[in-house]
């Protein structure tokens, strides 16, 4: 099975492609938060590559090689990289929203199951699924491309 999401983050990576490998586990104090510090963490890797970037904010293409609980979000967060919006993992760099311009009040996560990709159970065929863009993402994105 492959997953690909879209996620508009904080900031612009260093590094336009690559993968974050940090083992994920559950965070050491807060139980219900993951994180890369954990007592028990067990490997995780996400590949990404930056599409875009608009100065404070970056559209990002992610692949999870590996399934753990809020992978994406917590590798983001480790790179100083948030999604934007995320209540859980960005509010904790004190950089869940920017501080002007379009995305400063956006009201959910910018993250986005764009596509999936897997064997049909009974056939084996492969099938190939993608989910447009939810209006909102449109419209952030729309607004960050004219403010260029």
């Amino acid at each position: 099975m492959k997953k690909t999401y879209l996620a508009i983050v904080l900031g612009v990576p260093r590094v336009a492609t690559g993968s974050l490998e940090w083992p994920i586990g559950r965070h050491p104090v807060e139980r219900k938060r993951m994180s890369i510090r954990s007592r028990s963490p067990r490997a995780a890797r996400t590949r990404y590559g930056v599409l875009e970037s608009f100065g404070t904010l970056s559209l990002l293409r992610l692949e999870p090689e590996t399934g753990r609980t809020h992978q994406i979000r917590v590798h983001l967060a480790a790179t100083g990289h948030p999604v934007l919006a995320d209540p859980v993992y960005g509010a904790r760099t004190g950089r869940a929203l920017p501080a002007r311009g379009p995305g400063r009040s956006f009201p959910r996560q910018a993250l986005h199951a764009a596509e999936l990709e897997l064997a049909h159970p009974t056939t084996g065929e492969r099938l190939h699924l993608r989910a447009p863009l939810p209006d909102d993402l449109r419209a952030l994105l729309a607004a960050l491309r004219d403010e260029k």
